[in-house]
Order: structure tokens, then sequence, then C-alpha cells
């Protein structure tokens, strides 16, 4: 006997998506509101969205745990500013004497060139890895990690090339023809945009623009071929499929969307040094991708803001808070912060372990 389903509204997702096509687009004024502080949080949590959804396909979709994922993050951020600073023409006069003015290259050609490079550096470190499984796995992408941090750190002799634990500073930031992305912003006779929300709606579009093609890598045979694998990849070897191109597919095209956020993250920030790239910021990302929902696009976009954001309005709202209650500072901001943090991580896992926003089972409405 036939069960009746209730008729869709066909409507209803067209109207979510003008929703949330207003939501984004209205956001940057709502949140300068407070200040253009929450803007700059947003725009950081923006190219988390990135880098959680590129991990998501390596460990998501593939069931590959990587712990170095931040070395294509720290790749991209490199490569954009020495692409588009003057640290390189004044290490190498024959370069200078080539570029009298600095090589100065747009944001718009490094990007392509970012995700294509991170993307041959995913494959190349997934090709020694692929018979590593769980926890071997996990030990050799987090020494290599750790090796490209290194590697940033101490490049600066004898030849300087990263300028070691001082970094690169001086990097172009984003620039559209006659638009720079700095300054008073963009003038529009009526309005003035800000730096801060011109990289907002740059970051927004190309969040957007990863998002589709985490949908569509999803639904793809690739994606059906990453799920296979890491549910059984002994049946999935069984009936047919490459494991092998298969997984590193999956590094690298991971990979590259670090690859992409790297060079959008040196652009806004005009300055990248090996700090910003350490194992923690990796592990920050691993739980962002737990908290939501493995392998689940929504709950991955949700665990990134979610732990993005959160940490900086704990940082906010701990002194007003402990004034209002007790009258006085008992504990630092940071310290409150971290507390907090580490016992939300933990009840969520105990009482969430599939994460807020899970993936739907078969059968399951999506």
């Amino acid at each position: 006997m036939s069960t009746a389903h209730p008729a869709r509204n066909p409507a209803a997702p067209r109207m979510a998506l003008i929703l949330i096509a207003v939501t984004v687009f209205a956001l940057p004024w709502v949140l300068t509101m407070g200040g253009s502080s929450w803007l700059r949080v947003m725009n950081l949590a923006l190219l988390y969205v990135m880098l959680s959804l590129g991990l998501n396909v390596v460990i998501g979709f593939a069931g590959l745990l990587d712990l170095g994922y931040i070395a294509f993050y720290a790749l991209g951020a490199y490569l954009y500013g020495l692409a588009a600073s003057p640290h390189l023409t004044d290490q190498f006069p024959t370069l200078a004497a080539l570029f009298p003015q600095g090589l100065h290259i747009s944001i718009f050609w490094m990007i392509p060139i970012g995700a294509l490079l991170a993307g041959a550096l995913g494959a190349l470190l997934g090709a020694p890895t692929l018979k590593l499984r769980g926890d071997y796995l996990a030990i050799v992408t987090l020494g290599f990690g750790e090796i490209i941090r290194i590697f940033m750190n101490n490049l600066n002799a004898p030849v300087n090339i990263t300028n070691g634990p001082q970094g690169i500073n001086m990097i172009d930031p984003v620039s559209i023809g006659s638009v720079r992305f700095a300054g008073k912003g963009l003038d529009l006779g009526f309005i003035t945009l800000p730096p801060t929300v011109l990289y907002y709606y740059l970051f927004a579009a190309l969040t957007v623009l990863i998002i589709i093609i985490s949908m569509r890598l999803q639904d793809s045979r690739l994606g059906r071929a990453w799920m296979a694998i890491r549910e059984d990849e002994i049946a999935a070897k069984a009936m047919g499929i490459n494991t092998r191109n298969v997984k590193l597919l999956a590094f690298s095209l991971g990979a590259s969307f670090g690859g992409v956020a790297g060079c959008l993250f040196a652009a806004s920030q005009g300055f990248v040094s090996p700090e910003s790239f350490g194992l923690m910021e990796s592990l920050v990302i691993l739980s962002m991708i737990v908290l939501g929902g493995m392998g689940h696009i929504p709950g991955v976009i949700l665990g990134a803001l979610l732990l993005s954001a959160f940490p900086e309005v704990l940082r906010v709202a701990a002194i007003p808070v402990q004034e209002l209650l007790f009258g006085k500072v008992l504990m630092d901001a940071e310290i409150i912060r971290s507390l907090v943090y580490g016992l939300a991580m933990v009840l969520i896992m105990r009482l969430r372990p599939e994460g807020l926003w899970p993936a739907p089972r078969h059968g399951d409405a999506a």
C-alpha cells in the first residue's frame, strides 16, 4: 500500500534563497552598527568557512584524517605575499631590474595559481600516504603541516625568500581597476563602502562559489566514490573504484580551497608570518567540521561560523558579565573564554556526537 506524501511547495526553496541573499547583502551594515571590529570577525569567519569546506572534502567526504591542512593555507598566503609585495625585488637585484616597480601581481591571477599549486601540494602529500589509515595518516599529515611551517620560518638563509619569523609585510590589498580595498574605500556618491565591507562582499562571493563547488562534488560520481571509500575502502575497491586516484583527488581538491583562502588572508591582512599557520589552526578547523556535522555542508558552515565568532563574543562579554554578577572582575577575559570554549565543546560532543547539524541518514528528509 503506497503512502501519500504531502506536496512540496516549489516556491519555498526560492524564497529561502532570496532570504539568504538579502541577509548576506545586509549583514555588513548590521554588523558595522556595533563597530568595524565585528565585520572583521565576520570576514575571518568566511575564511574559516572556505577552509572548513576544503578540509570537509578530505575528512567528511573521503574519510581521510588530515591534521596538516593549514599548510595549504600557508602556501596560498605566502604565494600572494611574495607576488604582491616588494620583498622579492628587494632581495634579488636581477628581479628588480626586470620589474623596477615591483611585481604587484593581481590577486585575481594569484587565486587560480594558488589553488593549482596548493592542489599539486595536496596530491604530493597524498601520494606517500595512500596506504595509511586512521592514526597513522593523522601523524604523517600532522608532520607535513609542521614541516611547512618550519620551512617558512627558516627560509631566510642562505637566501632570504620568506623573511623567516619576521614575515612578509607591505602586501598589496585587493584592487579592481582603480578601486583599492584600502584607505577610505569606494565612494559611490550616495554612500561610501569601507575596505572591510568590500572585503566582506569579495569573501562572501568566493565562499558562495566554494559552497556550490562542494555541493556539486558531493552529488557527483566522484563524490559518491569518496563516500564509498569512507564507508568501506575494501568494498569500494572491489566494486571497481580506483581508490588511489580518488584519494589523490580528495587531497588535491580540498587543498585548493585552502590555497584560495590563503591568498585572501594575505591580501586582507597585508602581512603574513609563520605564527598564523601553527598546528592549533589545523585543530580548530577540524573542530569546526566535527562540531557542525562531518560530511554535511550546511553543518560545516554552521560549525565554522560558530567557532570563529563565539570566542570573540566571549572575549567581549566576559568582563561586563562579571561586573554585573559579582561587582568586580574575578578572572581574566582570555581565561574565561578558553574555559567556556572548552566546556562548550565537551558538552556538545557529549550530547551531540554527530554534530549540531549532522548529515541526514538514508530515508530521512534532507
